[in-house]
């Protein structure tokens, strides 16, 4: 698949720890989940996969269960689910999932992030269709051949299982997210390494010199914005 999953996810949440602005960002997403059905996780698979991912980046007790709090409140803060789309250096691809109280101020944000680092936003689908949406499930004590012996028992189909490290990601279609957890928690696993729901891409590709300087501070410079959640690319950076 290309992907280091478990060096990708330390990498962000070291920079993000730094100012716990990957925190924040959990905050408004648990929030938004939380708002958009009920507040209990058992009753709503949107908040229940939320919490999910926080756990794998070890968010806080009190962040999680300040948002949820808020969504229980009289708080009428609404967000707006948006993506957009564009090209970096090369021929780079490059999605961004966002939550934003306020449109008018996102959609320049990130527009700029691409213009001043050698990039340049696209129309909506120029650049999705290339990716596939996957969940990326990861655990530890387990190898290969185990979990794939688990899921058949469950009966779960998967797109793929790879060995990482000390790790083994398991790749499936987005549905089946809760089969595949279920099927490890039924087996005795309760902590995940990763858990992602993803945008993978079909190709990738490499950057060098200067084109790969630029990519770098792209990525950074979208990530940094309070409003984006998420992004996606189709380079190789190695790791």
């Amino acid at each position: 698949m290309g992907r280091k999953w478990n060096n990708i996810k330390d990498k962000k949440a070291s920079k993000d720890a730094n100012t716990s602005r990957i925190y924040a960002k959990f905050g408004v997403e648990i929030y938004v989940a939380a708002k958009k059905g009920e507040p209990d996780p058992e009753a709503n698979q949107a908040l229940k996969f939320v919490l999910e991912r926080a756990k794998t980046y070890n968010v806080p007790k009190h962040i999680i269960d300040r948002a949820i709090d808020k969504a229980k409140g009289n708080s009428d803060e609404t967000f707006n689910e948006l993506r957009y789309e564009g090209f970096g250096p090369n021929g780079s691809m490059v999605i961004v999932d966002a939550l934003t109280n306020n449109v008018n101020r996102t959609a320049p944000e990130v527009r700029s992030a691409f213009g001043k680092n050698g990039g340049n936003m696209g129309v909506s689908g120029s650049v999705a269709y290339m990716f596939d949406s996957t969940a990326v499930i990861g655990v530890e004590g387990k190898n290969e051949e185990e979990v794939l012996e688990l899921l058949m028992e469950a009966d779960v189909d998967v797109r793929d299982i790879i060995e990482e490290d000390e790790s083994v990601i398991v790749y499936a279609d987005p549905d089946k997210f809760h089969e595949v957890q279920e099927a490890f928690k039924n087996a005795g696993v309760t902590e995940f390494t990763v858990a992602e729901l993803t945008m993978l891409p079909q190709n990738e590709v490499t950057l060098e010199g200067d084109a790969l300087v630029k990519f770098e501070k792209l990525i950074d410079v979208l990530e940094d914005l309070d409003d984006v959640q998420q992004v996606y690319h189709n380079v190789d950076l190695g790791e």
